[in-house]
């Protein structure tokens, strides 16, 4: 880290410290990121907020994940654009490729949801996944999130759903408590919500709040048999 990526150590150390508390250490998971770019999105972009978040990302990353790279999808009506950031190619890159992505839309998950389901069940990987899924507001198509969210509660995948801005988030919350069984296998979503200057969160509890029910989603996808012994 100190020779790829002097500027993520400081990061890269708290996630650590952040995945021993929450008895994870060692635990090895593919990182995803999903960010918004809805037009409400615009300041956050512009203000450095997103690209934050995807070094506080990356950060976790290079301590869960086997090669430093974590795919990034861009949605807002559609998917707007996909690529990767690493260890050697992270500073500023948000704002570029967002900007190089033009008009920003309305905002469909399942549509980013199914972009991730899709690129990880391509990518041959064994270990489970966790995907940082940052939005500012609900989704177009409730139905649709609602519906695959259960759905992929029969892969090795969890979502940690984080909401930037003032909203009341009442959708993501509904989704982070979807009953069990009655509606998917396992809980297999986080929320929390950043407020409107998500930047002022300290990367520690940044990072405790992510890893918060990562934990108990590992115990339950392993005793249902969705994680392999």
């Amino acid at each position: 880290m100190a020779a790829r990526a002097p500027g993520l150590v400081d990061l890269y150390k708290k996630a650590a410290v952040s995945l021993a508390k929450n008895r994870v250490g060692g635990r090895r998971a593919a990182v995803y990121l999903v960010l918004d770019r809805s037009g409400s999105m615009r300041p956050y972009y512009r203000d450095g907020s997103v690209q934050h978040l995807a070094e506080q990302t990356l950060a976790l990353a290079a301590n869960l994940d086997d090669d430093g790279v974590v795919p990034v999808v861009f949605f807002s009506t559609g998917i707007d654009g996909t690529a990767e950031i690493g260890l050697d190619s992270y500073r500023d890159r948000i704002g570029a490729l967002h900007d190089a992505m033009g008009h920003m839309g309305r905002t469909n998950y399942h549509l980013a949801m199914r972009a991730v389901i899709e690129h990880y069940q391509a990518s041959g990987a064994t270990d489970p996944a966790f995907v940082v899924f940052q939005t500012d507001g609900s989704p177009t198509s409730r139905p649709e999130a609602e519906r695959l969210l259960c759905k992929a509660a029969e892969l090795p995948l969890f979502w940690q759903f984080v909401g930037f801005g003032d909203d009341e988030f009442r959708f993501l919350r509904k989704l982070d408590d979807l009953p069990v069984p009655g509606r998917r296998l396992v809980d297999n979503a986080g929320f929390f919500p950043a407020g409107p200057a998500p930047r002022e969160i300290s990367d520690g509890d940044l990072y405790d709040r992510l890893l918060a029910e990562f934990p108990s989603w590992l115990a339950a996808a392993g005793a249902a048999g969705i994680l392999p012994d």
